[in-house]
Order: C-alpha cells, then sequence, then structure tokens
C-alpha cells in the first residue's frame, strides 16, 4: 500500500497489524506478528490510557509555563503511582 512505500522510503520498519476479514481470517503467521507488535503497543498506549483518566492532555491554563508544569506533574504522578504498584507486586524496579 502507499503508506507501507513511505514507509520503506523512509527507512522505517512496516509495524502496522493486519486485520482479518469477514471470508478472509488471518493467518497463524500474521496472528503471530500482531501479538509481537500488541506487545510493544500495549505499554505505550496504557500511559497515555492513565494519563487520559487523570484528565487527558487538554490543559486549560493561561501560558506555556504553565501548561509544561501541569504534564510534568501528571507524568511524576504516574510514575509515583507504577513505583508504588511494583513495590506492592514485589517487583524491583530498580
Amino acid at each position: 500500500t502507499e503508506r507501507e512505500a513511505w514507509l520503506k522510503e523512509h527507512g522505517y520498519r512496516n509495524h502496522i497489524q493486519r486485520k482479518g476479514h469477514r471470508q478472509k481470517p488471518l493467518s497463524e503467521c500474521q496472528q503471530r506478528r500482531n501479538k509481537r507488535i500488541a506487545k510493544t503497543r500495549a505499554r505505550v498506549e496504557h500511559v497515555f490510557a492513565s494519563i487520559d483518566q487523570m484528565g487527558g492532555k487538554l490543559i486549560r491554563t493561561v501560558g506555556q509555563a504553565r501548561a509544561n508544569f501541569a504534564m510534568t506533574m501528571m507524568a511524576a504522578c504516574y510514575n509515583l503511582k507504577r513505583l508504588v504498584y511494583f513495590q506492592r507486586a514485589g517487583i524491583k524496579a530498580f
């Protein structure tokens, strides 16, 4: 497709998941590929979902400095939340 050609032309590897259709389900190879892509994708998307639950990326402040501070605090809160989770689960975070 056009998107895959653009990725190859700019030196990127294609990590776009495949989609099955009604009369043509995904092969086992395609399902394994999708699962491999989904592992990385989920780790990234969970972070954004958590930030979205804390109020999202829409910040109602006046000035760039306050907006930067608000996003930094959101990220810090997320990191603290994860650290507490790791400690309770007995996972060594560092």
